[in-house]
């Protein structure tokens, strides 16, 4: 190391968004430690010796939350000198999708992680609300060209239920028989013979995601984004 370096701590810092079938929520706990303690944060650690930044942010998920063979994904790298107030660290964000319903028996209870609608997630500790706009935007972009959403869906799901969550990813209404239309016209979904009937007595059919198809068709999703997003 040169006369003028000084170490620089390497954190990971892991976004965990969820859909209960109703509303996109985020994952927080409350620090620990000082600076900041007792405030929400993001699930956050340091990279051991003996890990790659991959590993780091799996262990990190698991150890915080209970949490393993999410779909987790870098985001990008945060590093002024004064977004640590105690020492200068550079942190790897990522972010990971879930299916809330799937995965709820799994939450670690001991760091007392919970859910937050997005419109109203508290105050954030330190740069963590930016991560959590970058992880978002990078989400919308992706959703238009991947089916990452359905990370988000259990394998059987409504219509309805798929609407909102692209509603909710896009903080934009989407016109309810325009969404039908395009996407029985994708093809890419695979109707089921069962129905959801919990919400009205009519029920509304349960369908999959054709995934071979889609990576065939990888743009199809595209056609689903509100135009004045676009």
């Amino acid at each position: 190391m040169g006369y003028n370096q000084t170490a620089v701590l390497v954190a990971v810092d892991c976004i965990v968004f969820g859909y209960d079938g109703e509303q996109l929520k985020l994952l927080l706990i409350k620090r620990a430690i000082e600076p900041e303690k007792d405030r929400w944060s993001l699930m956050g650690g340091f990279i051991g010796d003996d890990e790659n930044l991959d590993g780091a942010a799996k262990r990190i998920l698991l150890q915080l939350t209970g949490l393993h063979d999410v779909y987790l994904e870098q985001l990008h790298a945060y590093g002024t000198p004064d977004r640590d107030p105690i020492e200068r660290t550079v942190s790897v964000a990522y972010f990971a999708l879930i299916d809330i319903n799937k995965y709820s028996k799994q939450l670690n209870d001991q760091y007392h992680a919970e859910w937050f609608k997005l419109k109203e997630v508290p105050d954030l500790i330190f740069d963590h609300p930016k991560m959590v706009k970058a992880a978002m935007d990078k989400i919308r972009y992706q959703a238009a060209l991947h089916p990452i959403l359905f990370e988000l869906l259990p394998k059987k799901f409504t219509i309805p239920q798929l609407q909102a969550l692209y509603e909710q990813v896009y903080d934009s209404p989407i016109d309810n028989r325009n969404f039908i239309r395009k996407i029985t016209a994708s093809g890419l979904l695979i109707k089921q013979a069962e129905k959801d009937k919990s919400n009205s007595r009519r029920g509304a059919f349960y369908f999959k995601l054709d995934r071979q198809k889609h990576r065939s068709q990888f743009q199809s999703f595209l056609n689903f984004i509100p135009k004045s997003i676009k």
